[in-house]
């Protein structure tokens, strides 16, 4: 490579990650079709109840809109949270669940992904088998907006500064499952449930989202 063009291509990168950075704090706010309450209340066969988020941990997640639903059961109670961005900004951002969980006391005993089929053909989820003293969970999470359903946390970074630099668009949502097992519940068990649950879950969420 030419020394010219090596002396100059880190000043290009730089140049070009300040204007996608600066991209991203000029865009528009993206309206939802329809409020996150259309998506069904039952799933999987069970009827969800919804659940408040505190103010405090709703400002410093910074979501726009939310929803947050149990379903209780003797075997395999689960939980969903889907949280909405209108538009992402600096100091509004969708929060990982891998930097998240730990903080709040989830030690994470494997991580990996899985392919879920759904309505709309097959999409790829992080599946995270998690551990807190004597409680276990498995975790199904994704993100989903703007025409996609990623699980690769830089995938979607790189996504949010092409999109708000080309489009000035950034919305986006954070999908999430929770099912914690117990006595009556396998780790195969809530893998079934999970994957039922994503696989109405996606499709409802695209029915909501804005279109793009």
């Amino acid at each position: 490579m030419p020394r010219e063009l090596t002396n100059w291509l880190p000043a290009g990168c730089l140049a070009l990650g300040c204007v996608f950075t600066l991209a991203v704090n000029r865009q528009v706010k993206a309206d939802l079709r329809e409020p996150l309450d259309a998506i069904p209340m039952v799933l999987a066969g069970r009827t969800g109840e919804a659940r408040v988020i505190p103010d405090d941990q709703r400002l410093a997640a910074g979501m726009s809109h939310y929803i947050n639903r149990v379903f209780p059961a003797d075997t395999a109670p689960f939980e969903i949270y889907v949280g909405y961005y209108d538009q992402q900004t600096q100091g509004k951002t969708i929060h990982s669940p891998k930097n998240c969980l730990p903080g709040s006391g989830w030690e994470a005993l494997q991580q990996q992904t899985t392919t879920v089929s759904t309505a709309q053909g097959p999409v790829v989820v992080n599946r995270y088998l998690l551990q807190n003293k004597e409680a276990r969970a498995l975790v199904f999470y994704w993100y989903q907006g703007r025409g996609r359903v990623a699980s690769n946390e830089y995938r979607v970074k790189w996504e949010l500064l092409r999109d708000s630099a080309l489009r000035g668009r950034s919305e986006e949502s954070l999908v999430r499952i929770v099912v914690h097992l117990n006595p009556a519940t396998s780790e195969e068990r809530a893998g079934e449930v999970a994957t039922q649950v994503a696989q109405a879950l996606v499709p409802a969420v695209t029915q909501v989202m804005p279109a793009w």
